[in-house]
């Protein structure tokens, strides 16, 4: 039995992909029979499967941690105005502004929490370790991702036990804030990346891209496939007719919708395929609803809005029944997916997906030979490969079913989990 602390910051209403990763890998852990304390950090998580945080605290409560990167008033106010400033009305009025914050905006926040106990939220992470020395002693703690590494130095030095760090499109999001702020994220970053004794990535594209940015030794990154429950995903899959195209992420310009919504418009002014019919659905928060508006408008000025729906942030059942009602999926992002839940998931419903030859996708679609891939650089490519596949549905249809086998033998939490455990008692083992 594995003791294990696992540290995730929660996304408010946000779509949150490593917030339903690791509540999922939690569940799995404890489900094989592994001692694990989900702790939530800055704001409630929103999931579709139950919460495996259950009554822990909310640490890093984002309401404080926002004034005291103001004020050093703040810093140093007495906790009985930090409970009542930071109450659990105030965090969830705060969970529903999240996403209208860009990467840019938030850059010295992100370079005070990479600071650690040198940075404005210091008291909070004394909070956080003085709770956790009330708890059984761990055998490993793990962070959800490497923007957490500020808080390695202190659990190491408390706790004397190692601590694994979890990668999921860090990079991307460091890369878009102004350069000199993007330099010295990553400056501390790699200095801090120094007192965790083992990275897992995603996928090999990630870990390699991460072992560059972090100048990390090959030995101290390790690839485990994110894995998810495969439960509700095994309905039977009637091909729909008329054919459809979904979209399954975050409705935004970063995944690409904008490129999918021109390739049905050139689908459709083509007029090869009749009925065609294109399906949004995935994350939609504040800050997206202005671009989606754009892209309705631009749909109704081709007269094609009738044939779009859109379906904002989905149950798990109905994310599911969403699935099973498409005949592919594209969600063409180009800013370097580190892996594509998107993906996996529609494969798991049967799908197939046609997705840009970058990032992950290659590996991923390799591993499954669960869809087709296009050259981004070509404008047409997109359209002309999803229109092959509409134009061969048995074929379609088989690469779907070949998709849902794979993804069931290669990306289940419960393989996820295994491997986890079993990189975590080597490490335990050496500590």
């Amino acid at each position: 039995v594995v003791r294990i602390v696992q540290i995730t910051p929660g996304a408010g209403k946000m779509y949150c992909g490593n917030c339903f990763r690791d509540n999922a890998l939690v569940a799995a852990l404890r489900k094989a029979g592994h001692e694990v304390t989900m702790v939530p950090l800055y704001l409630p998580l929103t999931l579709d499967e139950e919460d495996q945080s259950g009554d822990t605290p909310i640490f890093f409560n984002g309401v404080n941690v926002f004034l005291e990167q103001q004020s050093s008033f703040y810093r140093s106010a007495p906790r009985w105005l930090h409970k009542l400033v930071g109450s659990e009305r105030v965090l969830n009025w705060a969970a529903n502004q999240v996403g209208k914050t860009k990467a840019e905006e938030v850059g010295d926040l992100a370079i005070s929490m990479l600071n650690g106990e040198e940075g404005n939220q210091a008291r909070e992470l004394e909070e956080l370790i003085d709770w956790l020395k009330t708890q059984p002693k761990p055998d490993v703690i793990s962070l959800s991702n490497s923007l957490l590494l500020g808080l390695a130095q202190q659990l190491k030095e408390v706790f004397e036990v190692p601590i694994v760090c979890l990668l999921q499109n860090e990079a991307p999001y460091i890369d878009s804030m102004p350069e000199e702020l993007r330099t010295q994220v990553w400056r501390i970053m790699t200095e801090r990346a120094q007192k965790a004794d083992h990275f897992i990535a995603p996928s090999k594209f990630y870990a390699e891209r991460m072992r560059d940015k972090l100048n990390l030794p090959k030995d101290r990154v390790h690839v485990i496939y994110n894995g998810i429950n495969h439960e509700g995903f095994t309905a039977e899959k009637i091909p729909p007719n008329p054919p459809v195209i979904g979209f399954f992420s975050r409705m935004c310009k970063d995944k690409g919708l904008d490129t999918l919504i021109d390739a049905f418009i050139r689908i459709k002014t083509n007029n090869h395929i009749p009925q065609l019919k294109l399906k949004i659905g995935g994350g939609c928060g504040p800050a997206d609803k202005v671009f989606v508006q754009r892209m309705r408008d631009r749909l109704h000025a081709k007269a094609l809005l009738g044939d779009v729906e859109f379906h904002p942030n989905l149950s798990r059942k109905d994310k599911q029944a969403f699935l099973r009602s498409l005949s592919v999926l594209s969600v063409p992002a180009q800013f370097g997916e580190a892996f594509g839940f998107y993906i996996i998931e529609a494969m798991a419903a049967g799908v197939p997906v046609v997705q840009p030859c970058c990032a992950s996708f290659p590996e991923l679609i390799e591993a499954t030979r669960g869809g087709v891939m296009y050259d981004p650089q070509e404008p047409e490519s997109l359209a002309t490969a999803l229109e092959k596949m509409l134009h061969n549905p048995s074929e379609t249809k088989s690469l779907g079913l070949k998709a849902r086998e794979a993804v069931r033998e290669k990306f289940s939490i419960t393989q996820m989990a295994e491997q986890l455990v079993s990189l975590l008692d080597k490490l335990t083992k050496s500590n």
